[in-house]
């Protein structure tokens, strides 16, 4: 991973990214849900054939993966905030090592909420044309390959 990188966002899509990644925030630090697949997804069966193995290894695992989530999430915000409001010259931002991970596991992680609301688990899943939801779920995976060239450059 690079030392820093320039990754441009401008600044409307940046307020609506700390919108999402706010909403993600939430997800993340609330209690463990089995009901919300998008939940489960997050934390996905270790073992898939042992419910009991997985179980043991979600209990085990759960609140660490939550708190690198929120600590990632919130380094995100912390960075789209870190702008001057209303700066329309400024749509980079600078990256070091450590935020670059933050935001690509955070982009992830909102991908693959998005992906299980949406009813997406594979290669084959159809989505509804008219689904908005997707048209974010593009988007964000734009932004992450957009953050992937920027470390690559």
């Amino acid at each position: 991973m690079t030392d820093s990188v320039t990754f441009t966002l401008p600044q409307a899509e940046g307020q609506y990214l700390r919108e999402l990644v706010e909403q993600y925030l939430e997800l993340v630090r609330a209690p463990d849900d089995d009901r919300d697949p998008a939940t489960r997804r997050l934390s996905p069966d270790a073992y898939p054939d042992e419910a009991e193995a997985s179980a043991e290894f979600r209990s085990l695992t759960r609140d660490d993966l939550a708190a690198t989530r929120a600590a990632d999430a919130e380094r995100v915000i912390a960075t789209l905030a870190a702008r001057e409001p209303g700066s329309r010259e400024r749509p980079d931002l600078i990256l070091d090592g450590p935020a670059q991970t933050a935001w690509l596991r955070t982009l992830a992680g909102l991908r693959i909420v998005l992906a299980t609301r949406m009813g997406i688990v594979d290669d084959d899943s159809v989505v509804e044309p008219d689904d908005p939801r997707y048209d974010v779920f593009e988007w964000l995976g734009y932004r992450q390959e957009m953050l992937l060239q920027s470390m690559a450059a």
